[in-house]
């Protein structure tokens, strides 16, 4: 499966777990917080292995020192594996291009994995850069944890944050522009129209354009080949968007 991964993903993913005799497993093990029901990683580019891990047998069924970011990248379902490992080669690859302030940026996704038992399991996971110098990324970081409220659809669920995040949202945007997804942007504005909000008044509660606005949700009209707002509105909460 491996060589489905996106080329940037493909090149740089190990199936390296973390070494407890390294110093760093250690420093990490005391600095990182551990809160019941996340799972945490901390993977080095460095080093193109895990150097932390923890509650990854309580999410997916994998002790801590078996995981590595070649299990979690590979245990996406079918459904949502071309997107999840599209959406991760595109926002490193944007990030390449960033030379400071890494450490703030991240991106977050929802997400069906499966459980080594076979279970699929919904989760939402953030993403960050953990660890960088002079611009390039050492260490990432990622924290997931179940969805217990809603069941995911098909459609695509993910957001980007940083000091330049509507260039990054817009980067992977673009990037993805074919794939059946929504960003946290353009979810935010549907969510106040389907609430009866014109664009106008939906621009006025974010402080935006009414343009802004009408970038947002009209080009969801062919990405989700529907033909108005009422008939976009039903197929999102069909697809459990809304």
């Amino acid at each position: 499966m491996k060589s489905e991964f996106g080329k940037y993903t493909r090149e740089r993913v190990s199936d390296i777990p973390f070494d407890a005799a390294d110093p760093l497993y250690t420093e990490y093990k005391e600095k990182v917080p551990q809160f019941m029901g996340q799972a945490v990683y901390i993977y080095s580019f460095v080093k193109q292995r895990m150097v932390f891990a923890y509650g990854w047998e309580d999410l997916l069924g994998y002790k801590d020192d078996e995981i590595t970011l070649y299990k979690i990248v590979s245990s996406t379902s079918k459904r949502h594996f071309n997107f999840s490992n599209e959406l991760n080669d595109k926002a490193l690859q944007y990030l390449k291009t960033i030379d400071k302030d890494l450490d703030k940026y991240s991106f977050t996704i929802e997400v069906e994995k499966k459980h080594k038992n076979g279970d699929i399991i919904p989760l939402f996971s953030r993403v960050g850069i953990y660890k960088s110098h002079n611009g390039t990324i050492l260490e990432v970081i990622g924290i997931s944890e179940r969805i217990h409220s809603r069941k995911l659809g098909n459609i695509m669920q993910y957001a980007a944050f940083g000091p330049e995040t509507s260039g990054f949202e817009e980067s992977l945007n673009k990037e993805l522009f074919n794939e059946f997804r929504i960003s946290r942007r353009e979810k935010e504005a549907l969510e106040l129209a389907s609430k009866g909000l014109a664009f106008k008044e939906i621009a006025n509660k974010l402080n935006v354009s009414q343009s802004a606005i009408e970038k947002r949700i009209i080009p969801l009209y062919k990405r989700f080949k529907v033909n108005s707002l009422p008939h976009l509105i039903s197929f999102s909460y069909d697809n459990h968007i809304l």
